[in-house]
């Protein structure tokens, strides 16, 4: 099958963060499996776009904002659109979300009646806003009821989706996210280091990783925590909350790291964190549960539904107080920390491996667009 990705945005910081990692790990790995796979994506960075993404062709198309203030909803991408269309493609997956990329994307397949699956990563939630409403009326709510497969993480986001698109027939389908198996193991190098890896965005709350280190180095515990990630409208706070606290000594934000980088610097830490609060999943923690760290999370955090009950996942309540227990254990505890960190290496190879998810979304194809 010839089989295409529409992402909302490609960059060399990973700004985009987890619906790009997956949709770039189902690629490869339908790749591997026979079929010809590319990605269609708008394009942030210097210098003309790549013609390739960790093996897999590549169409990427420089973006312009729009609409101000909007983050990544803002963004277009001119020419996504008509060579898409022109494709040929026998399947086109969408990694859908309230934006001007992906939307109209899905839009303009819909129009010609060209088959598409959406997958929403928890980006298409309830309306909060009018905006959003009146968004989902003119456009999201026929695109999601004309898709193939409309994919979702859990069912949270099933009964979410289920309500935007007000229609008994849509075809609701489970894909989980899914990570690549490999050797990389965390190294007992880095165990007193503390690391928050992700986009410095509201959601992420990575101020409260800061309140947390505050809290650690009081007791009289030595570490070092590091922020690492594009500022996606927290990095002033950050900053801020650091001088306020005194923090300058143990607490850092280095930037971001290259998507390509990411596991290999998750395996130079200690502890991974990631105090987010109604995360849909956390792809972040499922990258450093693949490399054997000891992830703490937060209860609402959507992977912690999704892992067996086996130890994998420090789960704490959101309160810096809370995530700053479970970090001194954790760096108090060498053997503590070896054991759940292979623990969590184990869940992503039996649950979440890539090849498996991927297997699983090609099945919905099969059974959706051929039949």
């Amino acid at each position: 099958m010839r089989i295409a990705h529409v992402v909302t945005l490609v960059s060399p910081d990973g700004a985009y963060g987890g619906p790009l990692t997956v949709a770039l790990g189902l690629a490869r790995a339908m790749q591997g499996s026979g079929h010809s796979v590319e990605i269609f994506a708008g394009y942030r960075g210097e210098g003309p776009p790549p013609h390739e993404l960790d093996g897999v062709r590549a169409h990427l198309y420089p973006v312009r904002r729009v609409v101000p203030r909007t983050a990544f909803a803002g963004l277009i991408a001119p020419g996504l659109r008509r060579d898409l269309q022109r494709g040929g493609f026998d399947i086109v997956h969408v990694h859908l979300a309230r934006d001007l990329i992906t939307l109209p994307a899905a839009a303009a397949l819909r129009s010609r009646r060209m088959p598409y699956a959406v997958q929403t990563h928890g980006m298409i939630d309830r309306p909060r806003r009018r905006l959003a409403r009146i968004l989902d009326a003119l456009l999201t709510r026929r695109v999601l009821r004309s898709a193939r497969a409309v994919f979702h993480l859990n069912a949270n986001e099933r009964d979410a989706l289920a309500e935007v698109g007000r229609s008994p027939e849509l075809r609701l389908s489970r894909l989980p996210n899914g990570q690549a198996a490999h050797n990389v193991r965390a190294s007992p190098d880095g165990a007193r280091e503390v690391l928050f890896l992700a986009r410095l965005a509201p959601r992420k709350r990575p101020t409260a990783f800061v309140e947390a280190a505050k809290l650690v180095i009081d007791r009289g515990v030595r570490a070092q925590f590091t922020l690492v990630g594009p500022d996606e409208g927290e990095g002033a706070r950050v900053r801020a909350r650091v001088r306020e606290l005194g923090a300058e000594d143990y607490v850092r934000w280095v930037g971001p790291v290259a998507p390509a980088a990411v596991l290999e610097r998750m395996s130079q830490a200690g502890v991974y964190v990631l105090p987010a609060v109604d995360e849909p999943w956390g792809m972040s923690a499922l990258e450093a549960m693949s490399v054997g760290l000891p992830v703490v999370v937060t209860d609402s955090c959507g992977v912690v539904d999704e892992v067996s009950d086996s130890g994998s996942l420090v789960v704490v309540g959101r309160e810096p107080r809370e995530i700053a227990d479970a970090i001194v254990r954790l760096l108090e505890d060498p053997q503590l920390r070896s054991d759940i960190g292979q623990r969590a290496q184990e869940e992503v190879q039996r649950t979440f491996e890539i090849g498996a998810v991927a297997e699983t979304a090609l099945a919905a194809y099969a059974r959706e667009f051929v039949n």
